[in-house]
C-alpha cells in the first residue's frame, strides 16, 4: 500500500470511505505490532505486509492457507530476451565491460575524472 503524506485531504486516492490520516495510523499500527515494514521517501509511505502479518490477516479475515499475495506468486516461466547468467560475467566472476574499462577511466578518452579536453 501506498499512503501520501498528506493528512488533509479528504479520501484516499484508491479506497473509497478512507482518509490519508486513517491510512496512515492504521500501517503505523500494524507496524508496531511487527506485521507492516514501511519505508518513507518522497513524501510517500511505501508499506509491506510481513510474513507476521500474513498470517495475521489470514487469520483476521478466515482465508486459507491457498490465499498468498500476488507478490508472493512464483513466476512460471523467465520472460524471453532476458541476458543469460553467463553473459553478465567475463572470466573470474568480474563484470564484463564492453570496450574496455582502461579507455572509459583514461584522460585522454574525454570520460570520466579530468577527461574532456
Amino acid at each position: 500500500m501506498v499512503v501520501k503524506k498528506d493528512t488533509v485531504t479528504p479520501t484516499h486516492p484508491h479506497i473509497e470511505g478512507c482518509t490519508n490520516l486513517e491510512c496512515l495510523n492504521l500501517m503505523k499500527s500494524l507496524q508496531s505490532r511487527g506485521y507492516v515494514r514501511i519505508t518513507f521517501s518522497w513524501q510517500h509511505n511505501y508499506c509491506y505486509l510481513t510474513p507476521e502479518g500474513i498470517e495475521y490477516l489470514r487469520g483476521y479475515l478466515a482465508l486459507p492457507a491457498e490465499i498468498v499475495p500476488a507478490t508472493h506468486k512464483k513466476a512460471a516461466t523467465r520472460p524471453e530476451g532476458r541476458e543469460r547468467e553467463e553473459d553478465k560475467f567475463g572470466g573470474e566472476g568480474k563484470p564484463a565491460f564492453r570496450g574496455g574499462d582502461r579507455e572509459y577511466r583514461s584522460r585522454e578518452g574525454g570520460f570520466g575524472r579530468g577527461g574532456g579536453n
